[in-house]
């Protein structure tokens, strides 16, 4: 099998570790394999492909779509170093309002999978860096929801004090106050 699974800390995230085949040509990974996917219980019909390209210090994020808009997620990092954050939103978890954080760039290949609940957000550490993520919904922009990066009960430890922020993302709600 050409991936590793790893099951996290939440419920249904999976730290995924392609096999990567590198010789002085440069190297060869298979990132998708929808067989490979099953045996492991993903499940998952993508349907929508995204790709970022942000500077360093940028935070993206916690962003999560609501309702029957709700997106699971593949997320790599195909340029550069992020660190690659996940919340669980669903409410009824036993670690709902916790959250991760693994780093993804493009040197050690890792994927990360987040089923559907999950706020997702990243923060980029190389000069630049561009992430690739299948989604199995569709962008919905009346679902298009999220919670603040700096929440002090989620407390996620991003290791940097002054992101630079979009004007959207700096005025997301508290997650005792949004709308889930």
């Amino acid at each position: 099998m050409p991936f590793e699974f790893e099951g996290l800390e939440l419920d249904g995230a999976v730290l995924i570790k392609p096999r990567v085949f590198s010789d002085e040509r440069g190297f060869f990974v298979e990132s998708y394999k929808r067989s490979d996917f099953l045996a492991a219980g993903i499940a998952a019909e993508f349907v929508q492909d995204n790709h970022s390209k942000s500077d360093k210090g940028v935070l993206r994020g916690l962003h999560y779509q609501r309702g029957a808009a709700a997106q699971g997620k593949l997320v790599r990092c195909i340029n550069g170093a992020m660190l690659d954050v996940a919340v669980d939103l669903r409410r009824g978890s036993a670690t709902f309002g916790k959250w991760l954080a693994t780093e993804l760039s493009s040197i050690n290949a890792h994927m990360l999978y987040l089923p559907p609940g999950f706020a997702h957000g990243f923060l980029v550490l190389s000069e630049t860096a561009e992430i690739l993520y299948k989604c199995t919904a569709e962008y919905s922009a009346k679902d298009d929801a999220g919670v603040r990066w700096d929440d002090p009960d989620i407390g996620v430890e991003w290791g940097i004090t002054d992101p630079i922020l979009s004007v959207k993302d700096d005025a997301l709600p508290l997650l005792k106050d949004a709308q889930l």
